[in-house]
């Protein structure tokens, strides 16, 4: 089969950039983030574009998005906070290993650069986090074949903890 090798979901700032880079070093692949795919196909970060456009017709742009990017990237992917939420996604994503991020509601608030990213947490961080992780967090468990808590663990940690996850379903 074709398409990613391992794909990662979870909230924003849960460290699917920073896992994905490590998990692509890895296993010697590429790594592709599919906000920075948004980015360049639209020329505006992901977060202000779902501004701009509303949720739904973000979402249309990035469902279109990934089944182009699932078609042709053999590497790590990681997805957007939001993407596994979209109508059809979770059938996009069904053929390919996905993998859960779950991170506590206190470890997101620490992250450096969360808020410049996500302007519409704004203005209360920590409500729209929890409502976004209750909201979110049974779309993220039903679509991935693993779950890895990064909850007191390292980057290099969850890499570990994705890999062995992986080897074990």
């Amino acid at each position: 089969m074709t398409g990613p090798k391992i794909i990662l979901i979870g909230p924003p700032g849960s460290g699917k950039s920073t896992v994905g880079r490590l998990l692509a070093t890895r296993l010697g692949v590429e790594f592709r983030d599919l906000d920075a795919d948004v980015e360049r196909e639209h020329g505006v970060l992901a977060g202000e574009l779902v501004v701009e456009l509303g949720r739904d017709r973000f979402q249309e742009l990035e469902v279109q998005l990934l089944g182009s990017v699932l078609a042709a990237h053999d590497g790590v992917l990681a997805l957007g906070g939001g993407t596994p939420t979209a109508p059809g996604a979770a059938k996009l994503l069904a053929p390919f290993p996905v993998v859960f991020l779950d991170v506590v509601l206190d470890d997101l608030l620490k992250r450096e650069g969360l808020l410049p990213l996500h302007p519409w947490l704004l203005p209360n961080p920590r409500a729209h986090l929890r409502k976004l992780l209750d909201e979110r967090r049974p779309v993220y468990e039903a679509i991935a074949d693993a779950t890895v808590s990064t909850a007191g663990r390292s980057a290099d940690q969850v890499a570990d903890a994705v890999l062995d996850a992986l080897v074990a379903r």
